[in-house]
């Protein structure tokens, strides 16, 4: 099985040592994403708006693996404050609401305080 590595750039990934993905055959993974703008290292203070960018760099990260969000079967939604899930909602359907993949959301501290919400993602390449 051939297996090659995804980087969306960030300095998260040479820091912790981690991939954005993960190609392995026709899986790809996802690594949990989050609301950060990687070309600037900006990130928004609304979960609204960090879950557009958080899918927004999914699917950058899928296309670079010759997949998309079309291609996904699998979601995890992690939030620190679980009443703000449902505020987003409208955004993950926008990306979602076709595609309908098994999904989990879990309410959990992130690693920095600014981010409000982390998505992760398993795609299966068609």
């Amino acid at each position: 099985m051939t297996r090659k590595l995804i980087s969306s750039g960030s300095t998260f990934e040479q820091q912790i040592g981690y991939s954005r993905a993960v190609v392995a055959g026709d899986w790809v993974f996802v690594s949990g994403t989050t609301g950060f703008d990687y070309a600037t290292m900006t990130i928004s203070d609304d979960v609204v708006e960090q879950a557009e960018q958080c899918l927004k760099n999914i699917e950058a990260a899928l296309r670079e693996a010759g997949a998309s969000l079309r291609d996904v079967v699998r979601v995890t939604y992690v939030l620190p404050d679980g009443a703000e899930f449902e505020v987003c909602w409208p955004v993950l359907r926008k990306y979602f609401g076709e595609v309908r993949p098994a999904a989990m959301m879990i309410s959990a501290g992130l690693a920095d305080p600014r981010m409000k919400i982390e998505i992760e993602v398993t795609a299966l390449r068609s």
